[in-house]
């Protein structure tokens, strides 16, 4: 029977985004089974690595499991979804405690930073400060990835500007604009979603974005990259 892990090396969401997939799968045959054997990883069709916390603290902690060689192996072999640190830890590097990633998607994280030249803070529309984490709702714009200009097949069902629910101070910024599938705005531009090959990840939290959240995860499981 076809199966999903989701990675269990101590830092992530895991029964709430366990749940969710498991939602998504319902009539599929599909099981989610939450795992910290890297053979299970290596077993799944399909893998999801969450993520909350520090930067610094996720990477040490799946090198520490043991979970880092079969999460490398599934994300150059099958479909892989990240989400929130999950995401950010596909990167080169993070600015959040000089932090090397799995270097698997070219580019670098960086925190939210909304001084002016000046030095003051920068305000939103109706005044107030932006405020760091962001935490909360916010539209995620589907980009192209795709020559053709079509956006991921993930987005399939999903309508463009799609509220989704947030909560983070650092964001990932691609090398290359061709990676970032969504943006979102928080005093300007950032990427709330990567793509690349058979990777996906989102900086947001589908577990918690309802309906559109659920289709995500549910587009995932019938993803063929």
């Amino acid at each position: 029977m076809s199966f999903v892990a989701v990675v269990d090396y101590g830092m992530g969401n895991l029964r709430s985004v366990a749940q969710a997939v498991q939602t998504a799968a319902e009539g599929t045959g599909v099981e989610v089974v939450i795992t910290q054997s890297p053979q299970v990883v290596r077993d799944a069709a399909r893998v999801v690595l969450p993520g909350q916390g520090a930067m610094p603290d996720c990477m040490r902690e799946l090198r520490e499991s043991g979970l880092l060689e079969s999460v490398l192996e599934a994300a150059a072999s099958k479909p892989l979804f990240g989400v929130c640190v999950g995401m950010q830890m596909l990167f080169d590097h993070s600015a959040e405690g000089n932090t090397p990633g799995l270097g698997l998607i070219p580019g670098e994280v960086l925190k939210f930073d909304f001084s002016s030249p000046s030095g003051a803070p920068r305000l939103q529309a109706d005044g107030s400060r932006f405020k760091v984490p962001q935490m909360g709702w916010n539209q995620v714009f589907q980009m192209p990835t795709a020559p053709d200009g079509r956006v991921h097949p993930l987005w399939a069902g999903i309508p463009d500007e799609s509220y989704f629910y947030f909560v983070h101070s650092f964001y990932a910024q691609p090398s290359d604009l061709r990676h970032s599938a969504g943006q979102a705005d928080y005093g300007g531009r950032f990427t709330a979603a990567v793509a690349r090959d058979n990777l996906f990840a989102t900086q947001f939290h589908p577990e918690k974005s309802a309906e559109h959240g659920l289709r995500l995860y549910r587009n995932f499981l019938h993803w063929q990259p």
